[in-house]
């Protein structure tokens, strides 16, 4: 799965990880995240994100 980065702080969202603090579990891709998810870091909204190409 690809990872995200927050433009903002430099955040990373791993869908590996998912993001407990939010109850995101692990293995959710960033498309699912909901609507109104923001970088756990920042408070930076879905749109400040992008992919991390390898």
């Amino acid at each position: 799965m690809i990872k995200y980065r927050c433009t903002v702080c430099g955040y990373i969202y791993d869908p590996n990880e998912g993001d407990p603090e939010n109850n995101i579990p692990p293995g959710t891709p960033f498309e699912s995240l909901p609507d109104d998810w923001v970088c756990p870091s920042c408070g930076a909204p879905k749109e400040d994100f992008e992919p991390v190409l390898k």
